[in-house]
């Protein structure tokens, strides 16, 4: 076999991920309160973007000061070089600097110790058990580690220990599920032997709902240990998480309204917001005067006033991709609109992509991360694509979303002492002309956090 270097020519067709589309991509995935920061962050960075204000009257002294206005400007460009000179103005005042935040879990507990430490050894153990407490409340910790480290005595540690898990929230500094869990029943004064010994000896029963196993270990009646673990239930096992970050308030503003108008189905695109987005007029002139600068400062004008072109493009079809996405979505689940959530119908990317003309990653941007207003409630974009079940009567299909409402309505009605199981589950909705096995039921059920038939029962 001749093996031999040759050059010849071939004609290629390729996609090349440019800056521009790069950035239209990235403004079609954003919310609507990120791309309002986004436009904002724009319109301070590029000179030739500048925002549209309402219609005024226009004088005619005005006008006539145009002309004389762009000899001032080009004045300017000619005795100056461009670039940006830090302001010494100060930082005006805001109310966003008055704002206040709810103390952390370290804080909380620092400041209880700060009140009830009587010495400043308790001071400094306990400030080194606090810094040791996870978010849930937990002591992750060896108390025989902090003597050591500490060089006190380990009775010591446990005195002050014992103060930490006397704070608020209930439970704080425990060192396991079981220890959290007393503390609690301790403080509301509900302690009692048996209590003490399903939450030592048995919570891996109780969370599988065997309450008949755990009353023969014990001797006692299923009701009063039903009583029992439903007082465990009302515990809280992570109390740290009251004082926890994750509870900061998040706003939600929906990108997509949906409003029925004589009967039919109006979308209206959540722009109202948005700066509106025009050409400086200034530098679009100055930079059409010929020599008007070097090469370099030609250059950089160039770029950004080809980056405010396509930003402003990009803006424009990410709202007619919105739309049109919402447009779609709307007309396909218009029972659901209608009627509620036992209406929605099964949908996918694909069909959207199709009835749309796009892609479907064009589509899974669209609706990432955006929301939408209607007359049943505020829903994730991507809550209308669910899978489909086959019903027993035509090739039509049920939403998954559909069966698992259907699921929750029938466990909250049944009988507690006769909970239904997920076979007679399955066969109700058989009878309904739902085509479903009972592992589909069960798969729903832990998706729904719906306990199983012993779990649910009631004595």
């Amino acid at each position: 076999m001749r093996l031999s270097h040759d050059v010849f020519l071939e004609q290629q067709q390729k996609l090349l991920m440019t800056p521009e589309l790069r950035q239209a991509i990235a403004i079609l995935q954003m919310s609507t309160l990120e791309l309002t920061e986004y436009i904002q962050r724009e319109l301070e960075e590029n000179p030739f973007l500048e925002e549209k204000e309402d219609p005024v009257e226009i004088d005619r002294e005005s006008i006539e000061n145009d002309n004389t206005r762009m000899e001032d400007w080009l004045e300017f460009f000619h005795d100056r070089d461009i670039g940006y000179t830090p302001s010494d103005k100060e930082e005006e005042k805001s109310f966003d600097n008055f704002l206040t935040r709810r103390p952390s879990l370290y804080e909380h507990l620092e400041f209880q110790l700060h009140i009830t430490a009587k010495t400043e050894e308790d001071l400094a153990i306990g400030n080194y058990l606090i810094g040791s407490i996870d978010n849930n409340g937990y002591l992750c910790v060896d108390l025989d580690e902090v003597a050591q480290k500490l060089n006190v005595s380990k009775k010591k540690v446990e005195d002050v220990l014992s103060l930490i898990q006397s704070f608020h929230p209930h439970g704080v500094g425990a060192r396991d599920l079981a220890e959290c869990l007393l503390l609690q029943l301790r403080h509301y004064g509900k302690e009692c032997d048996i209590a003490k010994t399903i939450i030592n000896n048995h919570l891996g029963d109780l969370a599988r709902g065997k309450l008949n196993k755990i009353a023969q270990t014990l001797g006692i009646t299923v009701q009063k240990v039903q009583n029992i673990c439903d007082l465990i239930r009302t515990l809280d096992p992570k109390p740290g998480l009251q004082y926890s970050n994750n509870n900061e308030i998040k706003y939600v503003l929906p990108d997509v309204f949906v409003e029925k108008v004589d009967g039919e189905y109006i979308v209206i695109v959540n722009d109202f917001n948005f700066p509106r987005l025009i050409i400086n007029q200034v530098y679009e002139n100055i930079l059409r005067q010929p020599n008007a600068f070097p090469s370099d400062a030609r250059k950089y004008l160039e770029e950004k006033m080809g980056s405010a072109i396509w930003l402003i493009r990009s803006i424009e079809q990410r709202r007619m991709t919105l739309y049109k996405v919402a447009r779609c979505i709307v007309d396909i689940q218009n029972e659901f609109l209608d009627h509620g959530v036992e209406y929605m119908k099964p949908l996918n990317l694909k069909q959207v992509a199709e009835i749309v003309d796009v892609h479907e990653s064009t589509v899974s941007r669209a609706t990432t991360n955006k929301y939408i207003q209607t007359p049943q409630g505020l829903f994730e974009l991507k809550y209308f694509f669910s899978s489909g079940v086959d019903s027993c009567c035509g090739s039509t299909k049920v939403s998954s979303k559909s069966i698992k409402h259907m699921l929750e309505e029938m466990v909250a009605a049944e009988d507690p002492t006769k909970p239904l199981s997920d076979d007679a589950i399955a066969k109700l909705l058989n009878k309904k002309g739902i085509r479903i096995s009972r592992r589909t039921v069960a798969k729903y059920r832990h998706e729904l956090g719906i306990l199983s038939t012993m779990a649910r029962k009631r004595y």
